[in-house]
């Protein structure tokens, strides 16, 4: 199974893709934590895309549909994969299709900026690892430290009140257009953001007719 999650940040498609990567046991692509793993490596692409996304910018789409195609030619996604914050565009849309990187369900999760303000100010990342916690929602068994790995959980600057509404407008902008890309080709599924991660979950199982 290939799947897209689409939703504004914040609106739980890491913490999604995590349930259904066990549940349908196929990898998560998610492109923040490819692009995070160059930018600590380093590397010519995670310099270039550390510009971009410092600025609250997008990472240009050769950059993004290049790392794409070189992660879904791995052996680990012969049976599918979940793709996690990429295509952020119709452009980037586009170009997977072109690239013969292509999908049976696209799910959009539903949720108010309302929702989302309040959901990042608490969202903390491991720096080492890249696991994601939220304080309230899905605190780490020790405040401050991740469980799988020890690290030190921080606040990016992308989750700073500022940098999420200007992240919400390119969503809004550049992102949602998408849906109406995707239900043209039948794909698009939609799951309203429930109160638990749990029943999140169990209603896009649901949509998927799991």
């Amino acid at each position: 199974m290939k799947l897209i999650l689409l939703g504004a940040p914040g609106a739980g498609k890491g913490t999604q893709a995590e349930v259904l990567c066990k549940e349908l046991d196929i990898p998560t692509i998610s492109t923040g934590n490819i692009l995070r793993a160059a930018i600590k490596n380093g590397t010519p692409v995670g310099l270039q895309a550390k510009a971009y996304m410092d600025a609250g910018k997008l990472v240009p789409d050769e950059v993004i549909i290049g790392i794409i195609t070189e992660r879904v030619a791995q052996d680990d996604c012969k049976n599918g994969y979940i793709l996690d914050g990429v295509p952020r565009t119709i452009a980037q849309a586009e170009a997977l299709e072109k690239a013969g990187i292509t999908f049976d369900d696209v799910i959009s999760i539903e949720i108010s900026d309302e929702t989302i303000m309040e959901r990042m100010s608490g969202r903390r990342v491991c720096e080492h690892c890249g696991a994601s916690y939220h304080l309230v929602a899905v605190p780490p068994k020790t405040p401050g430290v991740c469980d799988k790995c020890g690290g030190k959980l921080i606040q990016r600057h992308d989750d700073e009140p500022e940098t999420v509404k200007a992240r919400l407008e390119v969503y809004h902008r550049e992102t949602e257009p998408l849906k109406a890309f995707y239900a043209q080709r039948g794909l698009l599924k939609s799951v309203e953001n429930q109160p638990t991660v749990a029943e999140t979950s169990q209603a896009i199982l649901h949509a998927l007719g799991r």
